[in-house]
């Protein structure tokens, strides 16, 4: 771990991100268009260490580990990063009959090529879905996997974004209308959340309480439980069934390693 430690965020020249639809940002809209995302606000962290950072994001919803690993990974190592951050592994943990083992060998592989290509490498675990209606039910394949992430992470020196252990996002305004991705607070506070495990500096705390606010009333949150499972649910389900996926076609939002444009706060 020292020799990874040794490089120090003011000295990563170039950050690539790797994943689905939660580092491609899905749930935080961008007003320039698009989606903003943790990934992106993390690049915008770093990017007030060392103005020189340019920053890729190869991430493309409703990708599977095996998919990533064998398409993200090869171009990620193309690009020569100083730092990846690699966060994969959701979309095949909530499919039934999954197995969080096997998930857990090819993640390991991936990280073994990144690290082997000289990357550090930042490894975000998965959240806990305990208060998340349908992903609650995958929680304790999750906590699995996690484990596995852990011990992949100590054997190759890596970063830990560790998600299972923020209480903050087991608030619903954490996440979007679709309850199956962060809201941009939520995002906002997973990429807080990364610069901690990175040693970078910040002025704002992830872990800051949320402002108190009145409850739903039960009724108010049947109508929204019904609503929710009639524009979100139906559809997830029917892709499943399909064997389709919304990231079927869709090329990465940033695929060269290029320098951020001015406009956002790092917040």
């Amino acid at each position: 771990m020292e020799s990874q430690r040794s490089v120090g965020s003011a000295r990563w020249d170039s950050f690539v991100a790797l994943g689905d639809s939660l580092t491609e940002g899905i749930g935080d809209a961008d007003p320039a268009g698009g989606y903003r995302g943790w990934a992106d606000r993390l690049a915008e962290h770093l990017t007030v260490q060392n103005p020189e950072l340019r920053y890729a994001n190869l991430a493309v919803r409703g990708k599977l580990i095996r998919q990533i690993v064998a398409d993200q990974v090869p171009q990620a190592i193309e690009l020569r990063p100083a730092l990846v951050a690699f966060t994969a592994g959701g979309n095949d943990l909530i499919r039934p009959g999954s197995d969080p083992d096997a998930i857990a060998e090819l993640f390991d592989a991936g990280v073994g090529k990144l690290r082997a290509a000289g990357a550090d490498v930042l490894i975000g675990t998965g959240f806990d879905t305990r208060e998340i209606p349908v992903l609650r039910h995958v929680r304790g394949k999750i906590g699995t996997y996690n484990s596995h992430l852990r011990a992949i992470a100590d054997k190759h020196g890596c970063y830990v974004l560790d998600q299972w252990s923020m209480r903050v996002l087991r608030d619903a305004r954490a996440w979007s209308e679709d309850r199956l991705h962060l809201s941009a607070a939520g995002h906002r506070r997973v990429a807080l959340r990364a610069c901690e495990a990175l040693g970078v500096p910040v002025a704002a705390d992830w872990s800051e309480p949320w402002p108190v606010t009145p409850g739903t009333p039960w009724r108010a949150q049947r109508v929204q439980d019904i609503r929710w499972a009639r524009e979100y649910l139906a559809p997830w389900i029917g892709r499943r069934l399909r064997g389709v996926s919304s990231g079927d076609g869709r090329p990465a939002k940033r695929p060269q390693l290029e320098k951020l444009t001015a406009g956002h706060p790092s917040t």
